[in-house]
C-alpha cells in the first residue's frame, strides 16, 4: 500500500519527529510508513487522516486502485 505522508508533512511543515509526537508514535515509525514497510492499523490510519485534515483514502493508496 502507497502513501501520501511525506509529500503531506511537507505541506503542513511537519518534521518525523512532530508527525511522531502528534500520533503518539515513534519517528521510526512514521520513517516506515512513509518508505511503505509498514502498514498501520485502523486506528493510526484515522489519526493520520485527521492530523492532515482529510480522509484516510487522501492519505493510502490502496494497491490496484488508480492515483
Amino acid at each position: 500500500m502507497q502513501n501520501r505522508i511525506r509529500d503531506l508533512r511537507t505541506i503542513f511543515d511537519l518534521t518525523q519527529d512532530e508527525l511522531a509526537e502528534k500520533l503518539e508514535v515513534s519517528r521510526q515509525t512514521i520513517s516506515s510508513l512513509e518508505k511503505g514497510r509498514y502498514n498501520p492499523s485502523i486506528m493510526l490510519a484515522y489519526k493520520i487522516a485527521k492530523v492532515f485534515q482529510c480522509r484516510i483514502e487522501d492519505v493510502f493508496i490502496f494497491e490496484g486502485e488508480e492515483k
